[in-house]
């Protein structure tokens, strides 16, 4: 099965270098380029790519305003592509907002060719792309910058199970479903399961929402 993309840079080195490696992957067919956000949420209507990596500072519409509009449609648009955010920056405040937003990830733009092609085939595949120490790092930074009203998260995580709990405990944690088996003594198939109920019954996109929805109930605290 292959892989849709659209890349959305104002660079249009940047641009032609991404679309150049991810093309020349058999199972990644780059099928459009825009140089702002605004022109990627149009080309993202128009030719229903299974992903958008996206920029995150951009001329006209930076990315994180374009990922809302990818992301939270208007009545009759019912496409909504996975979005992998680009970033120079290792702690970005727009990566966050945009992970809030329901965006899958972030990838740095300096990563080695090699992390492109994993990233863009572990988005597409459904899963987040949780960068281990930056992501967490950068979501724990600014959960302590910005204290939420918690009441509503907190009370979301009375619908989990206790299992359910550590499972989304140890997410938050950056741990691979392997990694939650081997320290929850069970069968990875049994921990997929009980990701799939979390982020079910938190109404939650993929793993990268459920690490933002642990700091915002106050589950994990920064720093742990």
């Amino acid at each position: 099965m292959t892989t849709r993309v659209i890349i959305v840079d104002d660079q249009a080195m940047v641009r032609a270098g991404f679309a150049a490696l991810l093309a020349s992957r058999s199972d990644i067919d780059v099928v459009g380029e825009a140089p702002d956000g605004a022109q990627g949420v149009e080309l993202s209507r128009r030719t229903h790519p299974d992903l958008v990596l996206m920029d995150v500072r951009m001329p006209v519409m930076d990315g994180l305003e374009a990922a809302r509009r990818l992301l939270s449609p208007p009545p009759g648009v019912t496409h909504r592509p996975r979005v992998l955010m680009l970033t120079t920056f290792d702690v970005d405040d727009y990566v966050y907002e945009a992970l809030r937003a329901g965006a899958s990830g972030f990838l740095l733009k300096d990563a080695p060719p090699a992390d492109l092609i994993a990233a863009v085939r572990v988005v597409a595949s459904g899963d987040a792309l949780l960068a281990p120490s930056v992501t967490r790092r950068l979501i724990a930074d600014f959960a302590k910058q910005r204290p939420t009203a918690r009441s509503k998260p907190a009370l979301r995580l009375k619908g989990l199970t206790e299992r359910e709990t550590e499972v989304l405990t140890l997410i938050a944690r950056g741990r691979s479903n392997t990694e939650i088996a081997q320290t929850l003594v069970l069968a990875e198939q049994t921990v997929k399961t009980h990701v799939s109920r979390v982020l079910t019954k938190l109404d939650l996109r993929d793993r990268a929402q459920a690490v933002v929805f642990a700091y915002e109930s106050g589950l994990v605290a920064p720093g742990e």
